[in-house]
């Protein structure tokens, strides 16, 4: 339960292992009451479901032991075992699981998500793996493997990816977010109306602005597309006249109708800090279809933003700048 990211440490796994050996065990002692036989038939018809049934762990081979192995004491319960301890001693470890993971901010039962899911749910690889590593190449790899990992398909999947990130700038150099992000970014706060807004994005001829605090922390961005989505956009007609209806001020103390950046905005930003490589930005940008991303300094104040054309030249500038020595 301590791995809550491992696949033996799944409560599904952790359920199935603890009450499917107590029957097995009692079903095989009662047939042969030889502990030397009994016993390593538990074990190995334990060992057997579990692989079976996708759900190995270690525990699971303990308890069908212990089931032959403890005595009388456990033998007179025969299949109540299986209630008590067994069941018991399963719900206290599920419920530790739950509460020390999600406590320490880590998910449990962990949840499988592949960093290669196409943002724009369509068929097509996400752009990163059009080229290198796709999520086939593991699938190929891990069939042919043919062993057990303890450790997820997807969790595999990202540390490939990861070490495949760390490979690029060890090749290439490190490029940083603070060396090509813009610094003299117009920004909001959370009580600028949407007007004030609006005309901001398109007087600069930008489609996001972050939002910040006074003490220059980033809360929030908010981009023509939370505009579009709180214009009740159902169609294209009728669309200018929504959008005029929303950036207009309703003059009351209190209306339905958003009225302010704060009311509108993407409070969960992704952010980057100003020595992150660039290079980690790529499947933020590439994959998850994220077009800004607000770079923060040491204090996690707000420092620039990196956005897709910032990202798209200096890589091109970084491999003119490879090349040059070999013309």
């Amino acid at each position: 339960m301590c791995f809550g990211v491992a696949p033996m440490s799944d409560p599904r796994a952790a359920w199935l292992t603890a009450l499917l050996p107590p029957p097995n065990s009692a079903a095989r002692l009662e047939q042969w009451r030889a502990t030397q036989i009994a016993a390593p038939l538990a074990g190995g018809l334990a060992i057997a479901a579990m692989f079976a049934l996708r759900c190995l762990h270690p525990p699971g081979g303990a308890v069908a032991l212990t089931a032959v192995l403890a005595g009388p004491a456990v033998h007179e319960l025969g299949f109540g075992f299986a209630v008590t301890p067994v069941a018991l001693n399963c719900v206290l470890m599920v419920g530790a699981a739950l509460a020390v993971n999600n406590l320490t901010g880590r998910r449990y039962p962990h949840r499988q998500q592949s960093a290669m899911q196409n943002a724009h749910d369509t068929a097509d690889a996400v752009p990163t793996a059009r080229l290198g590593f796709s999520s086939a190449d593991l699938d190929g790899v891990l069939e042919r493997y043919g062993q057990v990992l303890d450790v997820s398909r997807d969790d595999l999947e990202g540390i490939i990816l990861a070490t495949e990130t760390a490979a690029y700038g060890r090749r290439f150099g490190v490029i940083r977010c603070g060396q090509i992000m813009s610094t003299d970014v117009v920004t909001l706060e959370f009580g600028t109306a949407l007007g004030d807004a609006w005309g901001l994005m398109r007087h600069h001829q930008v489609h996001a602005l972050p939002v910040l605090n006074r003490a220059r922390r980033v809360t929030g961005i908010v981009t023509q597309t939370d505009f579009l989505r709180h214009s009740d956009l159902d169609g294209y007609s009728g669309l200018g006249k929504r959008l005029r209806a929303l950036l207009q001020r309703s003059g009351l103390t209190h209306s339905d109708k958003p009225e302010v950046v704060g009311q509108i905005m993407t409070a969960r930003v992704a952010t980057a800090h100003v020595h992150t490589p660039i290079v980690e930005l790529v499947p933020l940008m590439a994959n998850a279809g994220l077009h800004h991303i607000p770079v923060v300094d040491d204090e996690d104040r707000f420092a620039g933003i990196v956005t897709q054309s910032d990202l798209v030249a200096a890589l091109y500038q970084s491999r003119l700048a490879e090349l040059a020595p070999a013309a």
